[in-house]
């Protein structure tokens, strides 16, 4: 498309869950629903058009060793794009990707700085690894860094124990949070098991990811503290193989791991059924493949929530928590049209018919 050209969106314009029109208008790269006057050069596209997909927990600029170059770090922006994903919260990256902000053809990414964790308690090359006395100074800093978020490491295998365990003590976390609220971010904390939650929530945390550890005596208080979860559920499908590798050195570990992945869909129903926010995201970066987004809505559905409203953790719902436009009058034309009705089976994301991005088809 040329600059002065015009983009028709027709059939069906997902604008929300219920509000369904029948066309929309690119001009300037920006969202009309009024027919420009005068339009010459028009290229339509015909389909079920939804706001650009949200992955709400995405590592680009990273993969399982580590940072990556920036020709690897395009490629996996590209394959997200693709599949539909045109906003990504980057859940802790330690690659500087400011360069894709100047990218028009890639994705939008909010970003949460690189991951905050203790000392040998993480994956190697992928956080700041520093001690308790330490937090408050570190999340400052990542908080000035980000785009609003800042991620905390909240557990990990603590080998001495042979299990999961939390890494900061209770003091340490509500220092660090509030620090992070008055630079205006909001935190975030991977989380696997059921130990480290209650602190990190009465500590105002304000989003949990993966959340396996979640239980009935926990649910009440994520739901009255609004605390939002990202189930990531393509990466709990890995624990069955992170337990067997880990068998023989850490039997408790694994058997842990086991159990927290035989209850998953339990876990995200019940949230889900308590009111707690659910948003999708995928976990790619790290060992999980980029362009994910439409198998972790058809998890999210397979775990008990409604198909509209596992369409809304990845659309209209999930931009609104991240303080970014759908498919308003004036907002960005970012949009993923497909061939059929998504609400009607998920499974239609995996298979986009066209991407627009910044108000452009991507061919």
């Amino acid at each position: 498309m040329s600059d002065g050209a015009v983009l028709q969106v027709k059939g069906r314009v997902l604008a929300g869950p219920d509000d369904v029109r029948d066309e929309l208008w690119v001009v300037g790269g920006r969202i009309s629903y009024d027919r420009p006057a005068g339009a010459r050069d028009v290229r339509t596209v015909t389909g079920w058009a939804l706001p650009g997909l949200v992955d709400a927990h995405c590592h680009v600029g990273l993969d399982a060793h580590g940072p990556v170059d920036a020709e690897t770090a395009e490629k996996q922006a590209l394959t997200d794009r693709d599949a539909g994903t045109l906003l990504i919260r980057d859940a802790g990256s330690p690659s500087d990707t400011r360069w894709i902000d100047d990218r028009a053809d890639l994705p939008k990414i909010i970003r949460a700085g690189r991951h905050i964790a203790r000392t040998r308690r993480y994956i190697r090359n992928y956080a700041w690894e520093i001690e308790p006395d330490d937090l408050v100074a570190h999340v400052a800093r990542e908080a000035r860094r980000g785009d609003g978020w800042v991620k905390l490491v909240g557990d990990w295998i603590d080998r001495d124990l042979g299990d999961l365990a939390p890494c900061w003590p209770r003091e340490a976390v509500e220092a660090a949070i509030a620090e992070a609220h008055r630079l205006g971010a909001r935190v975030t904390a991977h989380c696997f098991a059921e130990s480290s939650l209650r602190d990190l929530v009465e500590a105002g945390i304000d989003c949990v990811e993966h959340a396996t550890g979640l239980s009935e005596d926990l649910i009440p208080l994520f739901a009255e503290r609004g605390v939002a979860i990202v189930p990531t559920l393509v990466n709990i499908g890995t624990f069955p193989k992170l337990a067997q590798d880990g068998e023989r050195k850490f039997p408790r570990w694994s058997a842990h791991m086991r159990r927290l992945h035989e209850r998953r869909y339990d876990t995200v129903r019940g949230a889900y059924d308590a009111g707690i926010p659910v948003y999708v995201g995928t976990d790619a970066g790290g060992s999980l493949a980029h362009g994910l987004v439409a198998e972790e809505v058809a998890e999210l559905v397979t775990a008990g929530i409604p198909p509209v409203e596992a369409l809304s953790a990845t659309a209209w719902g999930a931009r609104a928590w991240l303080g970014r436009p759908g498919l308003e009058e004036g907002a960005p034309a970012d949009l993923v049209v497909y061939e059929t009705d998504p609400r009607a089976d998920v499974r239609v994301l995996a298979a986009p018919r066209r991407v627009v991005l910044n108000g452009r088809v991507v061919e």
